[in-house]
C-alpha cells in the first residue's frame, strides 16, 4: 500500500504516452530513490519548460521564442510549407535535416468519430498562410492512417484553388533496411504503386 501523494504522481506519470501503470510505477520509484541525481533536476526543467515554452502564433510548433526559431529562421525557404499533425511529426522531420523550408502543425487530424472539424484544424488561416506568404509548394507529411488520408485529399482539395500551388505527400512503402518478408500487405502494395525507375 503506497500514500496518496504517490498514488497521485503513479497515475499522473501512466498518463504520459508509453507509460502505462506498470511503468510508471517503476519511474516513480526510480525518481524517489534518486531524488537529487533525477528527481529534483526533473522538477526544475519541468517548472522551465512551464514558464517558457509557448506555441508558436506561425506554425503551432513549440518554443521559448515567439514566432518559433524555424519561422524566424530567414535561411529557410519561405516557399515551401510542410504539413504536419503535431509537433512530435515536425521534430522527426528536422531530426531527418531533409527539409528546409517551414511548416504547419495542425494540431491533429480530421476525425468525423471525434467530431474534429477544419475549423478546429485551422484549416482557413492555412489557406490564408499559402497565399500570404507566397507560398509554391505544399507538403503534406500526414499520418497514413484512415484520418490521415482524409486529412490530406481534404486539403490537397482546398489547395487545388490555388494554381500556383504544388501539392505532394510523402512516399510511402518499403522503409530503409525493411525486408518483404516482415512487411504488411499494404505497404507492400503502396510500395509497388510507388515504383520508380532506375
Amino acid at each position: 500500500m503506497v500514500g496518496a501523494e504517490i498514488s497521485q504522481l503513479i497515475a499522473l506519470l501512466a498518463k504520459i504516452p508509453g507509460l502505462g501503470p506498470r511503468s510508471a510505477k517503476r519511474a516513480a520509484l526510480h525518481l524517489m530513490k534518486k531524488r537529487d541525481a533525477h528527481l529534483v533536476p526533473l522538477i526544475s526543467a519541468m517548472q522551465e519548460v512551464l514558464n517558457t515554452v509557448e506555441v508558436c502564433p506561425l506554425c503551432g510548433n513549440l518554443d521559448t521564442v515567439s514566432p518559433c526559431a524555424i519561422c524566424s529562421d530567414v535561411k529557410r525557404e519561405g516557399n515551401k510549407l510542410c504539413i504536419v499533425a503535431d509537433v512530435a511529426d515536425l521534430w522527426a522531420l528536422e531530426r531527418a535535416g531533409s527539409f528546409r523550408g517551414k511548416y504547419q502543425v495542425l494540431g491533429g487530424l480530421l476525425s468525423a468519430l471525434d467530431g474534429v472539424s477544419p475549423d478546429d484544424l485551422g484549416v482557413e488561416a492555412l489557406l490564408d498562410r499559402v497565399k500570404k506568404d507566397g507560398v509554391t509548394e505544399v507538403i503534406l507529411a500526414l499520418p497514413v492512417t484512415v484520418e490521415g488520408q482524409t486529412t490530406s485529399h481534404y486539403l490537397a482539395d482546398m489547395l487545388a484553388d490555388f494554381k500556383d500551388v504544388e501539392v505532394y505527400m510523402l512516399a510511402q512503402g518499403i522503409p530503409v533496411g525493411g525486408e518483404l518478408d516482415y512487411l504488411d500487405d499494404g505497404t507492400i502494395a503502396t510500395a509497388f504503386k510507388a515504383k520508380k525507375k532506375l
